[in-house]
């Protein structure tokens, strides 16, 4: 599986390198809908979708994670994604990889309490266990895991200041 990954990989760069026009697009956009109360419906292209809710002490049903969550899944989920993808091209063969993210809040910024507190997250924190399934060296697999953490596009986004507009329709 790995083999393919890491051909494929090779392929897409090769590809690129090739034609530089091609490599800059517009992500998909994803739409949230109330459901209920706090309770959103988030869709995207070819059937995705996920629900989000917030906790009860704020009102919300606890039903479904919350955005913050999903944020800090994402951000997992790309790190590991990333760590794969880059063992792959580089012919590592991954034996054992976690990746677990976890942040400080403080719920002063986003319920509006002090706005000198930020709404988001105060701090962030990428954990990575990692193990090849054979002989490479640890100094190898850091560099996998560095070189993965400064590509990952969720991490890039929540660490360098995305410029964002707001539009506001009201119907």
């Amino acid at each position: 599986m790995s083999e393919a990954i890491g051909t494929a990989m090779r392929n897409a760069v090769a590809y690129l390198r090739d034609h530089r026009d091609e490599a800059r697009y517009t992500d998909s956009p994803a739409t949230a809908r109330v459901e209920s109360g706090l309770k959103m419906q988030v869709e995207g292209p070819d059937g995705a979708a996920v629900t989000t809710d917030m906790p009860t002490g704020i009102g919300g049903g606890n039903s479904a994670p919350s955005p913050g969550w999903l944020m800090r899944a994402a951000q997992a989920s790309c790190e590991a994604t990333l760590i794969a993808l880059r063992a792959a091209f580089e012919g590592v063969e991954l034996a054992n990889l976690e990746v677990t993210v976890d942040s400080e809040s403080d719920d002063y910024g986003i319920l509006g309490i002090d706005d000198s507190v930020p709404a988001g997250p105060l701090s962030a924190r990428v954990q990575v266990k990692v193990a090849a399934a054979s002989d490479t060296s640890e100094e190898q697999l850091r560099s996998i895991v560095h070189w993965a953490h400064e590509h990952c596009p969720v991490s890039d986004a929540i660490v360098r200041a995305v410029r964002t507009s707001l539009s506001v329709e009201v119907v």
